[in-house]
């Protein structure tokens, strides 16, 4: 199997970085460094992280590392100056793009999305700017229609071509009632920057966010320009690694098509701390939790008496994420070029480490008798069976079509990862074998009935 990190770099990170770091800022947690590495190094061995990671308290780097390769043909390595897709995090650019357009008058987010998109079906009657930023609309989301990757994917269309594909569907709920993840919602926000600013979005956010903060690595990703230091894009398969498939970069728009660099996210972290973009009355709209841990743009949660802010991206072959603690001066940002690394609780859990929120579960060493009485297969839905098996003194967990993922016990019956953000819970008594497995994932469980003795 090739190794995931460059010759050299392996022991860069194993062996040579302590020196360097040790001269840098600190964490208020002791022994940052030591801790991120031993973090990181999991995702390192599994192959399943290629990227650029930067850590800043109060805008100073304090852990900056990037591993893998930019382009796995040419064996090119990722370095700072790297380029990454960011996917979803787009979502907060189009956010202040909206709020700037709001301070000077041009709109309110109050206003229904009918003022400005002339074609809105009576259905989107109550739908306002403010249901758009939130993900609470109602409207469906153009990237959850069944033939859109598959089909719809690869060929450009203007942002109204886009709105249409679910324009003329029925709401799932009554806007403001629920919250659903929308892309749909936030290519009618781009629509609307355009026809009130009178600029294409990818000149608005260029001219009035990239500019004036001076990240000159940032912009709309368009996949015909010549783009130095662009990563190429990498999905998992069967039989590895290999190149994304193709998406026309119109299609993503203000939901999910710039790109950019650790740090100029760094330089994005320091204007929204120090007011540099925004005022306060919009800062304080764009981060307030709407009901359903959501603001404009950042999701937005209470950590250990901590306020967090955080969003992930996820595009053909890139995986993005940034956790900030506003109040702490922390911020983390992991950009990959490899669609299932889980980036975005990488960022979570490298903040969260920092400023001592987040400590990694301890592993507790089991017997072999007690492990082998989780090991069999677990239904999760009709088309998705884990089989969990004993290698040695530890599980294994592996679905159809995945790599084996080892799973740590932290107390009997409960397990975890290093590099998933899943844990594990067996239901089982005395000493048969467990009936059922609990998977805890995303704020949800979900139970799966175990349907042999072992695999």
């Amino acid at each position: 199997m090739k190794t995931l990190i460059p010759t050299g770099l392996a022991a860069a990170l194993l062996l040579s970085t302590s020196s360097a770091l040790a001269a840098a800022p600190t964490c208020p947690t002791p022994d940052f460094a030591r801790q991120a590495q031993d973090l990181i190094k999991p995702y390192l061995e599994a192959e399943s992280f290629s990227g650029s990671i930067l850590v800043a308290k109060d805008g100073t780097p304090i852990w900056r590392e990037s591993f893998g390769a930019a382009d796995r043909e040419w064996d090119v390595a990722n370095t700072a100056d790297t380029k990454f897709r960011l996917g979803s995090i787009t979502k907060q650019f189009t956010a202040t793009a909206i709020l700037q357009l709001a301070e000077q008058g041009k709109l309110s987010v109050d206003d229904p999305i009918s003022k400005y998109y002339a074609d809105a079906p009576p259905a989107w009657a109550k739908v306002m700017i403010k249901h758009l930023l939130t993900h609470t609309s109602g409207i469906p989301s153009y990237t959850a229609l069944p033939t859109f990757f598959a089909k719809d994917s690869k060929l450009p269309l203007t942002p109204d071509e886009i709105i249409k594909l679910t324009r003329d569907m029925p709401l799932e709920f009554e806007p403001g009632a629920k919250y659903a993840y929308d892309n749909t919602g936030y290519i009618l926000l781009g629509y609307v920057i355009e026809k009130v600013s009178g600029e294409t979005y990818a000149d608005y956010v260029g001219k009035h966010i990239f500019a004036p903060l001076g990240m000159k690595d940032s912009g709309y990703d368009v996949s015909g320009v010549i783009l130095r230091h662009r990563a190429s894009g990498y999905q998992g398969s069967k039989d590895g690694w290999k190149n994304a498939d193709y998406l026309d970069m119109t299609l993503p728009y203000a939901a999910g098509s710039l790109y950019s660099t650790t740090g100029d996210l760094l330089i994005w972290d320091r204007a929204l701390t120090e007011g540099k973009i925004l005022t306060p009355a919009s800062r304080q709209a764009m981060f307030t939790d709407y009901g359903h841990q959501y603001g404009f743009g950042w999701g937005i949660k209470p950590v250990a008496g901590h306020e967090q802010v955080s969003h992930g991206g996820g595009i053909n072959g890139f995986s993005t994420g940034i956790s900030r603690y506003p109040k702490d001066g922390v911020v983390a940002v992991v950009l990959s070029n490899y669609n299932a690394s889980p980036s975005n609780s990488m960022a979570e859990k490298l903040a969260g480490l920092c400023v001592g929120t987040y400590q990694p579960p301890k592993v507790v060493a089991l017997p072999a008798a007690t492990l082998d009485r989780y090991a069999g297969a677990y239904v999760l839905s009709p088309t998705y069976t884990f089989v969990i098996r004993r290698q040695g003194e530890q599980l294994i967990s592996q679905g159809p079509d995945e790599p084996p993922l080892p799973i740590y016990a932290s107390a009997p019956g409960e397990f975890f990862s290093k590099t998933a953000s899943a844990t594990f819970s067996f239901i089982q008594t005395g000493d048969a074998p467990a009936t059922a497995l609990v998977l805890h994932h995303g704020g949800k469980d979900k139970t799966a009935p175990r349907v042999e003795a072992k695999p």
